[in-house]
């Protein structure tokens, strides 16, 4: 096959993990776009494959290597175009040289630092050279100890070509990779907080939030290109503005946004229970177009495992938090992830686990089980639970939270609902309701024709485990 020329040459992007991580590759193809590459929907059409890779747990790094490996066999196939696979993302970040040299499949294993030259780094990877692999290290030290601090230094944006907006700090720029009408919108990057069991800090580094006019500059452009709801990401939005000297931005930044003209619905994501404050239950619950949707960190109810895990609060504190929530806005969405199995997690403290989650109502719960992360804490502490026995615990709370949250969709039943329709699945409108986040809450589907894009009032007719069935302006 000829060589790609400087006009011609293509790449694709693959994305895994989080919907952090789709902001990434949105803003890694708002570089390649303003550098003049085709960005190509599918690998096989496009000269270099970039996989954008999770780190998070063991399954992801799997789900990573495997697409990184499925990429890699376009390149001996007759029918594909493709002649190179670069791996970035958290993965890439996190293991760097050692990803290298375990997966040469890989063409180029490049870091964070490398984004803002990617279109360089894949050039020279379609000459056949090799860039340097990424060596990693603890991102916490890039940056100052204090918030304060991190602010200096940044620089702003020049002209865009059509089509890409600035986005996640003035030196990136992004370019929708698909035609959803919701789109995440990212608030900051980084984690200040000592999870003893998460390793993310260390390879995404310290809280730095954007600053309000950047994020609304964003959301203006996203509301252009078609979005009717925009999802706010982060690592720990409740912490947005802290480095800002203002922690309570994010209250006085939702009116803004929810102001912006063509955006219908924002939505919040990644909450951290112990720094929800009364101003921001306010505004998630009382400022319209602002959608009543908690997702609240809540890892665990009992005190003795929340402390090990460097974590604050237990079950009273929490259906105190709850409370608080549904008094202002009694139909409110609220999802969480719990841990089962950390070390030294007793047939106590899993039924104070259960008792939160049977008390909490609560609309989704991710549940996973303990694994050890390398670099973290909780790798160190004694007490481990072995795999059978952890792998006993997440069955048996699965099966209970299932049961949960399929009542707790069944108590929808009769309710009124606005859902925002994303696609059409044989004829039949499916999208989500307030209480619905985006991938992971369940979906609702409607009786009668609504296009695509379009935000409905529809009464719920039934339930199917976490999924909702709805009519059309049923007695709206």
């Amino acid at each position: 096959m000829a060589a790609a020329t400087e006009t011609s040459r293509s790449a694709a992007l693959v994305t895994l993990g989080c919907v952090r991580n789709e902001v990434d590759s949105e803003e890694l193809a708002g570089r390649l776009a303003q550098a003049g590459w085709r960005l190509a929907a599918d690998p096989a059409a496009a000269d270099v494959v970039v996989v954008n890779t999770c780190g998070f747990v063991e399954q992801a790094k799997k789900d990573s290597v495997d697409a990184l490996l499925e990429a890699a066999g376009l390149k001996d196939d007759g029918a594909s175009r493709t002649r190179a696979v670069v791996a970035v993302g958290c993965l890439a970040e996190r293991y760097g040289t050692q990803l290298a040299d375990a997966l040469p499949e890989a063409d180029a294993v490049l870091g964070f630092d490398s984004y803002a030259g990617l279109s360089d780094h894949l050039a020279a990877v379609l000459r056949g050279e090799r860039p340097a692999s990424h060596t990693p290290a603890d991102r916490r030290r890039l940056l100052p100890v204090a918030p304060a601090e991190r602010q200096a230094g940044r620089a702003v944006a020049g002209d865009l070509p059509d089509g890409v907006a600035p986005a996640s700090g003035p030196r990136v720029v992004r370019r929708r990779l698909d035609g959803r009408p919701w789109a995440p919108l990212k608030l900051a990057t980084g984690c200040d907080r000592r999870c003893s069991f998460c390793a993310i800090p260390a390879f995404r580094g310290a809280f730095v939030s954007r600053r309000p006019a950047e994020v609304l500059d964003e959301a203006r452009w996203l509301a252009g290109q078609g979005v009717r709801e925009v999802y706010l990401v982060s690592e720990n939005s409740t912490s947005y503005g802290k480095d800002l000297g203002d922690v309570r931005l994010l209250e006085a930044l939702l009116p803004e946004l929810a102001a912006v003209e063509g955006l219908e619905r924002v939505r919040v994501s990644y909450l951290q229970p112990a720094e929800v404050r009364p101003g921001l239950l306010d505004a998630m619950t009382s400022v319209p177009g602002v959608v009543p949707y908690f997702d609240l960190s809540f890892q665990h109810s009992s005190p003795t495992v929340l402390r090990r895990m460097r974590r604050f609060g237990g079950t009273q504190e929490f259906l105190g938090l709850l409370d608080d929530v549904r008094r202002r806005a009694p139909e409110a969405g609220v999802r969480s992830n719990v841990i089962v199995g950390f070390p030294g997690e007793s047939e106590e403290d899993l039924a104070e686990l259960e008792r939160f989650l049977v008390a909490a109502r609560l609309d989704v719960v991710g549940v996973f089980g303990y694994s050890d992360e390398e670099g973290t804490e909780a790798a160190g502490l004694d007490g481990k639970l072995d795999e059978a026995e952890i792998a006993a615990r997440v069955d048996h709370v699965s099966r209970l939270v299932e049961e949960l949250t399929a009542q707790r969709a069944e108590e929808r039943v009769g309710s009124l609902v606005e859902v925002l329709v994303e696609e059409v699945e044989d004829g039949e409108p499916v999208g989500r309701a307030a209480h619905q986040g985006p991938d992971v809450d369940g979906v609702t589907r409607l009786t009668g024709p609504v296009p695509v894009g379009d935000l409905v009032t529809a009464r719920v007719v039934g339930s199917e485990g976490v999924d909702l069935l709805a009519e059309p302006g049923a007695g709206a």
